[in-house]
């Protein structure tokens, strides 16, 4: 009998896996059909919990105002701290803010500095995360935590390994970032784990002038279009 339960249970879990794909698939479709149209943009990722009056937070809206001057869109998860600061620069330049919302159980909740008819909501990280990758013309990463670092090393190793087009990987904050580069480059590559070239991916800057200043150069010799 225990184990009839077990199979029992187990058979209906199979069943509702199969009807979420419709769920999966619709989100997939809302969220292609509607970035398709909003051109190029650039991503700003770091972590919510960063306060509006931090030194973080005023560089990454002024990095997303010079991203959105230089003719750029921006996009973020649409919460709050660099989510937030970075929707709020794109606004005040007049520029395209896009916010790629996910429901969450706590943190979460969409800012008010995003487009009216660019906010999509999401209940799956991993279709949130194709929509960054495929729609991006290059990631800016401030300081964050483990989503911060997720989507980071996902975008790397798509294009390590040629899922994706190469684009720039901009990581905003010397003495928040180094430390995680130098062991990237003494453990890592020490280890034959990654390649040297592998490290060419990653910018490390301070100041928004170089963000723009990058992303610019990487795109005087590359279109301008989705990533797959």
């Amino acid at each position: 009998m225990r184990n009839e339960k077990h199979h029992k249970g187990w058979n209906e879990m199979k069943t509702n896996d199969s009807w979420a794909i419709f769920k999966i698939m619709g989100e997939f479709v809302n969220g292609f059909e509607r970035m398709s149209t909003i051109g190029p943009c650039v991503s700003i990722f770091g972590s919510a919990r960063t306060k509006d009056k931090s030194p973080e937070y005023q560089l990454a809206v002024d990095i997303a105002k010079s991203i959105a001057e230089a003719g750029y869109g921006v996009i973020t998860g649409g919460g709050p701290g660099i989510m937030e600061a970075g929707n709020r620069g794109a606004h005040l330049a007049g520029g395209t803010s896009v916010g790629l919302n996910i429901d969450l159980p706590f943190e979460q909740h969409d800012n008010p500095y995003i487009d009216d008819d660019k906010s999509l909501d999401f209940d799956y990280f991993f279709v949130r995360k194709v929509m960054f990758v495929k729609y991006s013309q290059g990631f800016v990463v401030m300081p964050g935590g483990f989503g911060t670092l997720d989507e980071l090393f996902e975008a790397i190793t798509l294009i390590q390994t040629n899922k994706i087009e190469t684009f720039p990987i901009i990581l905003v904050g010397t003495t928040f970032w180094s430390g995680l580069l130098d062991w990237v480059k003494n453990t890592m590559l020490h280890a034959g784990n990654i390649s040297a070239q592998d490290l060419d991916l990653i910018h490390i800057v301070d100041t928004k002038e170089e963000v723009v200043e990058i992303i610019d150069a990487f795109y005087k010799g590359h279109l301008l279009s989705p990533n797959f």
